[in-house]
């Protein structure tokens, strides 16, 4: 065998394990997808044509499978897929969510995450939730990179309420694309539990937050009374058992409920968004 072979063979080995972490399906539909490549190569003699032909029948095949396969695969394995659009006042804050399959639950926490979306358009008319990344569409255990949990199909995490700092109106947006990494920091007089772990050698608690551009922040502001009431409700739904938000907000939005808790420095920063998993 010829170094460029092994060298071929070894990029689509790094391909399929980028593409399985990222989704979960991905690096099952690349390898499917080599069934076009002799279709492509007997009609398209230009190799960078060859190429840009492989590449998009990858994209066609993946799109299809993940929005009308995945959804129906998924309901043996005890998961139902998240609204891709607004739906019962959710929605993903990026279709990224979407697309990369992390947007699956099962089918007790969606009822009470829609239920809980209802009461708080009830309080706030015209507000609509934000979920972030929630679970993969199968198998159990699979780690959704890059949380420690969020394997099970019992995990959410949802983005705070703001209002628009120009206007002082609620929004249904978010400072960060990605509903991570702009954090609701601790004021000096409060509790500074990131500089705790950190100081502890958990490099990893504010990595999102060192990385990601802050630009946007200075167009939000945190809306505290909406967010302690969307995190009360979850708290008095009797299927949710654990809510993890940094212990500075907990204090500082006099959370009281025991099922608000600190998540450890093990895994990161929770001042940019909140996660709700079952009991």
């Amino acid at each position: 065998m010829t170094f460029s072979k092994i060298l071929n063979y070894f990029l689509r080995l790094i391909i399929f394990l980028i593409l399985t972490i990222l989704t979960e399906i991905g690096g099952v539909i690349y390898i499917a997808n080599f069934g076009t490549y002799s279709f492509i190569d007997a009609r398209v003699t230009n190799k960078w044509y060859r190429r840009l032909s492989k590449a998009g029948s990858f994209a066609l095949f993946y799109l299809l499978t993940t929005f009308l396969i995945v959804p129906k695969l998924a309901e043996p394995f005890g998961r139902v897929q998240l609204p891709i659009r607004s739906t019962n006042n959710l929605q993903p804050l990026t279709f990224l969510t979407c697309l990369l399959n992390r947007n699956y639950v099962n089918k007790e926490l969606r009822d009470a995450t829609f239920a809980i979306a209802k009461e708080m358009n009830n309080q706030y008319p015209g507000t609509v939730l934000n979920y972030l990344d929630a679970n993969f569409p199968f198998i159990n255990g699979f780690p959704l990179a890059p949380h420690l949990s969020h394997n099970d199909g019992k995990k959410i995490d949802l983005s705070f309420c703001y209002t628009d700092k120009s206007t002082l109106l609620e929004t249904n947006e978010a400072p960060s694309l990605i509903g991570y990494g702009i954090c609701e920091e601790p004021s000096e007089t409060e509790n500074n539990t990131s500089q705790l772990c950190e100081k502890q050698g958990y490099w990893q608690y504010s990595f999102l937050r060192n990385i990601m551009p802050q630009k946007r922040k200075k167009d939000f502001l945190f809306h505290p009374k909406k967010t302690k009431a969307l995190i009360e409700l979850f708290a008095r739904d009797s299927r949710i058992g654990k809510i993890f938000i940094e212990p500075h907000l907990k204090s500082r939005l006099k959370l009281t409920s025991g099922k608000v808790r600190f998540h450890g420095c093990e895994a990161v920063r929770h001042d940019d968004h909140i996660h709700v998993q079952l009991y």
